[in-house]
Parts: C-alpha cells; structure tokens; sequence
C-alpha cells in the first residue's frame, strides 16, 4: 500500500517541479530586464543625490509626475502578453492573431503618447497647482520636458517584449535592457556632470539619457524580432498601416481595466511623493531614496507576474484548470519567499542600502537618513502584501480577468489607503510615517481580496476559456 501511495505522488510531484522550473526559466529573464530598467531610473536618482538633496526632491517630483500618466498607457500595452500567451495556449503555432495583437498594441503605443505628452509639456504648472515648492516646480517641469519623450518607444519596447515572452523567449529583452542600461548611465554622467567635453546640464540631462536608452531599448529589440529567425517568421511590421478594428477594441476592452489598476497603484505613491512635498524637502527626499529600494526589491516580483500572467494564460488557452492552479499557487510561493528575505534586509541593514544614493556620514544629510530609515522600516513590513498583490494581479490577468481586481485597487488604494495616510499624517501630525502607514494598509487589503478571489476561481466560473473571447 506504501508503494502504490509513493508512486501516486509521483506524477503530481513531477508536475509541480516542471512547474517551479517553468517559471523560474521564464521569470529569471524577466526580473533582470526589469531590473535593468529600473536600473536606469535608480542611476539617474543616484546622481541626482550626488548633486544636491534639491536636486534629488525636484527629480522625484518630476518622476512622479512622469509616471502617473505612463504608467496608465502601459497597463494597455500589457494587455498584449495575456492576449497572445492565451492564443498560444489555444494554438501552439499560431501566427496571424499574435501579428494582429502586436501591430495593434504598437497603434495604441502610438494614439495614447499624444495626450501624455500634451500633458507633461505642461508638468511645471501642474506642480504650481499642487502647491509644490515654486522653485522644485519649475525644476521638475524642466526635467519632464526631456524625460517624456522617452514614453513612445518605452511602450514599443513593452509590446515587443511581450511577443517574445509569451514565445517563451524573453532572454533578447534581457540583453537589450542591459546594454541600455549602460548606455544610461554613460549619457547620464557625461551631460549630467558635463564630462567629455559635454555641456553640463544637470537634471536635464538625466532626461536626455533616459530618451535615448529607452529608444535604443525599442529599435534594439525591433532588430532582434526582424533578425532572429524564430521570430522573423511573423513579419511583425509588414503592411503596419492597416488598421484592424476588432483587435483593437479587444486590446481596449482587456488593457483598460489592466491600465486603471496599474494607475490605481502606481499613482498612490505619486501621490504619497506629492504629499511628502507638501510636508518638507527632507521628507521628500527620504521618500525618494526609500521608494526606489522598495522598486528594486518589487522587480521579482514583477517579473513574476509577467511570467504566470503567461504560464497561466498558456494553461487557460488550454483548458487545463489544475495547470493554471499549479501556474498561479508557484509564481505566488515563489514571490512571498523572497519579499520575507527583502523586508529582512530592510530592517536589518537600513543605513547601507540608503549608503548607496548619498553620504549617511555627511551631517547635511542627517535628516534625510533617520527619516529614510523610519519609511524602510513601514517598507519592510509591507513587502509581503506588495509581493502578493503583485502576483495576484498576474495570475487574474492571465485569465483574463480584470475589472474586479480594478475595482479592488480603486478601492485598497484610494478609498481606503491614501486618505487613512493623509489623515495620519495631517489631522494627527505622524507626517512620513503616517503617509506610509496608509500605504502599507492599502497593499494589504487589495493582496487580500486579489488571492480570495483567485481562490474562487472556479466558483466564479474564471476558468471557462470562454469567457475570454465572448
């Protein structure tokens, strides 16, 4: 009766590993390009910090201000990864419809950009409005004039890197974003500093850098999938001029509740970085140098959630529900054990991650250090909700469900997180600290909700690939 039991176990046991292996092999890729992305940003802030603590306040500012719009336009580029890995799961070999899903997404790449950037063109004023400080205003709308350039091949670059990924072949990202990495930080320095020969710039220079990486980033990966051979095949870019309406309002229908869930989420610490402004230059750089550790550490688990968005969509295609399950319960394991490890790191060793983007022996930077330490430690005990809502959001997405999850976020993040942390904070007098507990409750009722309902999904009828295509 043991041997029969063991040999029972096997072919499940079997199937998990193939599973943990799967993903690990698909979201490795993944999180070193997101962290080669994030790199960038982390580079620009790093020698913003270097300039002075003004410097590195009216940076955040402007990257915040950047982000809330971009962040929008990209959850409608994400919409393509779900749509083609369900395709695959579908037919294997597919060709035409993963064509028509890239070509359309590179439209919408296109159509969206025109309102972001009438909207940042004017990025000093609508810090005037918010009650900024004048001078950080106008220094941070200097910035975005340069910096939002770099959204329309930022979105192209995502499309294409979706095609691969749900091809299972995300490693030519990876070696993009690397190079650009680099790329970024050379530009960075020399106009920043106005090394070689070049023209000190300052903050602007950051911007300049950031544009042209991002553009290498697109044309780059837009050379691989016309070169390579696996991926020449689809003649992405042949007759790209013809419309195709159905797909299109497919993609809108899928990518605009991904788009308002990412804003919900991403724009709580825009606006959390807004608020901080309102309080002091110290607290808003704290914010700054806190948040960009807290983006570091999130880039596993975003690069999880691009690769069970995947897994469980390519399962879904298929109609095999206990692949999903497997699918989605590994990505999220996986997530919750290395988010422990970082909220660990956070509270063990504050000062040496905050060493990294300026002098904690400097007496001018005492202020700012004991506030950054004060938010990593509300950081540390939010990093494993902000790992599970990640994950979550992926696993839901690759069933192509996302208009409860956008609820969910509309409701953790600004019915209920950001105005408990604005209510610490100003009413109570907590500041910082109070604008970070409102964060860290916001992660943790949406986490929440996304794994309740991911747990129901069968009863709620998420399993059917029907409902995916009407």
């Amino acid at each position: 009766m043991a041997t029969i039991e063991t040999g029972a176990q096997a072919p499940g046991q079997s199937l998990w590993r193939d599973e943990i292996r799967a993903t690990v092999s698909l979201a490795w890729p993944m999180v070193l390009t997101n962290l080669g992305q994030t790199a960038m940003h982390t580079t620009d802030v790093m020698m913003m910090g270097r300039l002075s603590a003004d410097t590195l306040a009216a940076g955040a500012l402007g990257v915040n201000l950047f982000f809330a719009p971009l962040i929008f336009g990209l959850g409608l580029m994400l919409a393509t990864s779900p749509m083609m890995a369900t395709e695959l799961g579908r037919k294997r070999h597919s060709v035409r419809d993963l064509r028509r899903t890239v070509r359309q997404g590179l439209w919408l790449a296109v159509i969206i950009c025109i309102p972001i950037w009438l909207l940042l063109w004017h990025g000093a004023d609508l810090l005037h409005a918010m009650g900024q400080d004048p001078k950080l205003a106008d220094t941070a709308g200097t910035y975005v004039r340069w910096l939002q350039w770099s959204a329309l091949p930022f979105y192209g670059y995502i499309v294409l890197r979706s095609f691969i990924s749900a091809l299972e072949r995300p490693g030519w990202a990876l070696v993009v974003v690397f190079v650009a990495v680099g790329l970024n930080a050379l530009l960075a320095w020399t106009l920043m500093y106005g090394r070689l020969g070049a023209p000190q710039l300052g903050i602007v220079g950051a911007g300049i850098a950031t544009t042209v990486a991002n553009s290498f980033m697109f044309f780059g990966l837009a050379a691989v999938v016309c070169l390579d051979r696996g991926f020449r095949r689809y003649r992405l870019f042949g007759h790209f001029w013809r419309a195709d309406w159905p797909r299109f309002r497919a993609l809108l229908a899928l990518g605009l509740p991904i788009a308002a869930i990412l804003a919900f989420e991403v724009t709580i610490f825009n606006a959390a970085a807004m608020l901080m402004g309102l309080i002091n230059p110290e607290s808003l750089a704290a914010h700054a140098i806190a948040i960009q550790i807290c983006s570091i550490a999130f880039m596993v688990p975003l690069g999880l959630n691009q690769a069970v968005t995947v897994r469980v969509g390519l399962a879904f295609g298929a109609g095999d529900a206990d692949a999903v399950a497997r699918a989605g319960w590994t990505a999220l394991a996986l997530a919750l054990g290395f988010m422990s490890m970082t909220a660990l790191l956070m509270i063990g060793a504050p000062r040496l991650l905050i060493s990294a983007f300026m002098d904690v022996a400097d007496p001018a930077n005492m202020k700012v250090v004991a506030l950054a330490v004060t938010f990593l430690a509300f950081a540390a005990l939010f990093q494993i909700a902000d790992g599970a809502q990640a994950v979550g959001t992926g696993m839901l997405r690759g069933l192509h469900d996302t208009r409860v999850p956008m609820v969910y976020a509309a409701i953790g993040y600004w019915v209920i997180g950001l105005p408990f942390g604005a209510l610490l904070a100003f009413r109570f007098g907590y500041e910082g600290a109070g604008i970070w507990t409102g964060l860290s409750a916001g992660l943790i009722i949406v986490a929440s909700l996304l794994l309740w309902r991911w747990s129901r999904r069968e009863a709620l009828g998420l399993t059917d690939v029907r409902h995916a295509y009407g």
